[in-house]
C-alpha cells in the first residue's frame, strides 16, 4: 500500500516474528546465546521471560530456524492451553512416533525414550519449546518436568526451553512447582528498548524492507514513537506501521511528530508524550521539537530536516485517510 511511496520493497512493521527483522540489541544477543547454549550444551530446561511484545517469539524462531537448518528436530508449541491427551499427541507427532504413543502414555514415554537416545548416539540434537508457557496448566507443567528428566547418566536428551511472560515467573515460585523451578539451568530476561534502540530498531527494519529511514521518519517523531511505546518492540511496530499509513494517506513523508501523535490518541497510547513536547506551564505555545542526541543512529532525519508539506492529499490519499483513520483503531486489537 504505502511501500512505493516510502521507497521500500516490503512493509516493514508487521506483526509476525519475522527473523529477517530481529533486532539484536545487548538484552537480545545475551538471551539469543544462552538459548543457543542450552540447546547445544543440553542443559535440561532454559527459561525466557519478558513482557508481551518485547521479542520473545522472533528470538525463539530465529533459534528454531538455525537449529533445524543443522538437522535438528525442534517441536515448537506457541499455545499451550492443551489438555493433558492432547500434549501427548503433540509430543508423538512432532517426533515422529507411532500412531499408539498419542494415545498412551506408558508408549509415548517407551517410544520416545528410544528415539532420543538413537538420535543422541547419531550426535542429533532434539529439543522442545514452549512459547506463551505461561498459559500451560499446572498439569502439563508437571508433564514438562517429566520430559525434562529423560537423561542419560552424563547428558539431558531432551533440552526444553519454556518462554513466557513475567506470570511464568511468577508461578515458579509457587511452592508446588519448586521441582520445576530447580531444574531451571539457565534464565534470560528481555525488555523495554532505550531511546537509541528504539531508533536502531525502527531504522533496521526500514533498511531490511529496502528503505531508507531518513526518508520516513523525523528524529522527532522516532522520539516520539518510543515515548508513547514505552520501549515495546511490538507497540513500536503497531505506531509505526499506522504512522505509514497517515503519512501515505496525507501525501507526506518523512512522518513528522504530529501524525504520529495522532496515531497514538487514536489507540489511546496514553500519556507517554517527551517531556519537550509538553506545554510548558503557564505558556501558550509548545515548546520547539528538539533531535535525538548525537550518538542516535543517522539512520533517521537530520536535525533540522523538515517534513514534506502536508499540501492536498491525492483522491488516492483522501480515500485512505479517511478509511483509515475511521478504522484505526480497531486495526490494533
Amino acid at each position: 500500500m504505502y511501500e512505493a511511496f516510502f521507497g521500500l520493497r516490503e512493509r516493514p512493521f508487521d506483526l509476525t516474528p519475522n527473523p529477517r527483522f530481529l533486532l539484536l540489541t545487548g538484552r537480545h544477543r545475551e538471551a539469543l546465546s544462552n538459548l543457543q547454549y542450552g540447546l547445544m550444551s543440553r542443559r535440561g530446561l532454559t527459561l525466557l521471560v519478558g513482557e508481551a511484545g518485547t521479542g520473545k517469539t522472533t528470538l525463539i524462531r530465529t533459534v528454531v530456524r538455525d537449529f533445524e537448518s543443522q538437522g535438528a528436530i525442534v517441536a515448537y508449541l506457541n499455545n499451550p492451553t492443551l489438555t493433558r491427551a492432547e500434549f501427548y499427541e503433540f509430543v508423538a507427532e512432532a517426533y515422529g512416533l507411532g500412531a499408539e504413543a498419542g494415545v498412551s502414555k506408558f508408549r509415548l514415554l517407551r517410544e520416545l525414550s528410544q528415539r532420543l537416545e538413537e538420535r543422541h548416539a547419531q550426535g542429533a540434537l532434539t529439543a522442545l519449546i514452549i512459547d506463551e508457557a505461561q498459559a500451560l496448566p499446572d498439569e502439563l507443567l508437571e508433564e514438562v518436568r517429566l520430559l525434562a528428566n529423560t537423561e542419560t547418566a552424563s547428558d539431558k536428551l531432551l533440552p526444553i526451553v519454556l518462554a513466557g511472560q513475567p506470570e511464568l515467573a511468577d508461578r515458579l515460585n509457587d511452592p508446588s512447582l519448586r521441582q520445576l523451578k530447580q531444574r531451571v539451568a539457565l534464565r534470560c530476561q528481555l525488555g523495554a528498548l532505550t531511546a537509541s534502540e528504539t531508533a536502531d530498531y525502527i531504522a533496521g527494519r526500514i533498511r531490511v524492507a529496502g528503505g531508507n529511514s531518513v526518508q520516513v521518519f523525523t528524529r522527532q517523531a522516532v522520539d516520539s514513537i518510543h515515548a508513547r511505546s514505552g520501549g515495546i518492540p511490538r507497540l513500536i511496530s503497531v505506531i509505526c506501521d499506522n504512522s505509514l499509513i497517515s503519512g501515505f494517506a496525507a501525501d507526506r513523508r518523512p512522518v513528522s511528530r504530529d501524525i504520529v501523535e495522532d496515531v497514538c490518541r487514536d489507540f489511546d497510547l496514553g500519556s507517554g508524550e517527551p517531556a519537550q513536547f509538553r506545554q510548558e506551564a503557564g505558556a501558550g505555545t509548545l515548546q520547539p521539537d528538539v533531535p535525538l542526541r548525537a550518538a542516535a543512529p543517522a539512520a533517521v532525519a537530520a536535525p533540522g530536516s523538515a517534513a514534506a508539506p502536508a499540501g492536498p492529499p491525492t483522491p488516492q490519499g483522501r480515500k485512505l485517510f479517511e478509511h483509515f483513520t475511521t478504522r484505526r483503531r480497531f486495526s490494533f486489537f
